[in-house]
């Protein structure tokens, strides 16, 4: 198997919508950063990844069809690389101030929180602090900067991926986008709406 889709877009622009539906349209399993907490030897590959070494991203990417998300989000343009023949899907809000809002109310605020030896963060803060402040800014905390970040993050993609092979999608678009990009039929059951912000505080213990 080899990887079709990879994802390129940030945290809380409806990956994990994107990672059920991709799961749905192509039958196989889609690398989301809950496969960091499954598989913890991963975190080595990227951390090394962060440092030059991509030699090990082939591997961690077998029996995948597809990447949502970070890590692998982080890694666009090295995945991309990797599987030239791969869609590449650029997931946007609305708006930057609206991705700012779910984002500084979800993953940035359980960033923000000490991680306890039982967390499932555990085995990835470290990566994932390196990844924020190497490859989205180190002021993540900071709304202006947390903002441009996000609005550099995108426009590399766009920039960065030739028009006929990048897809640039919110979870209202729905199936049609993505099966048209993937010329695979549009499925007769509901988009699965995943993990809206009340969802991941519950999950988190946030509230």
């Amino acid at each position: 198997m080899t990887l079709r889709v990879v994802g390129a877009g940030l945290g809380r622009t409806g990956t994990t919508s994107l990672k059920s539906a991709l799961e749905f349209l192509l039958k196989a399993p889609c690398y989301h950063m809950d496969e960091v907490y499954a598989h913890p030897e991963h975190v080595e590959v990227w951390r090394s990844a962060l440092r030059g070494d991509t030699a090990g991203l082939g591997a961690i990417m077998e029996g995948y069809a597809a990447t949502v998300d970070w890590p692998a989000g982080a890694f666009w343009r090295e995945l991309s690389s990797l599987y030239p023949k791969a869609l590449v899907v650029l997931t946007v809000r609305e708006t930057a101030e609206a991705w700012w809002k779910s984002a500084n109310a979800t993953i940035l605020e359980k960033n923000r929180q000490p991680v306890s030896a039982n967390d499932p963060l555990a085995v990835s803060s470290g990566m994932i602090e390196e990844m924020m402040s190497w490859r989205f800014t180190p002021d993540w905390n900071d709304r202006k900067s947390a903002l441009a970040a996000y609005e550099r993050h995108n426009a590399s993609v766009r920039e960065g991926v030739a028009p006929g092979r990048l897809l640039e999608w919110k979870p209202d678009d729905g199936w049609e986008p993505l099966c048209a990009a993937l010329e695979v039929p549009v499925p007769k059951a509901a988009f699965p709406h995943k993990n809206s912000a009340k969802e991941f505080r519950a999950q988190m213990g946030l509230d």
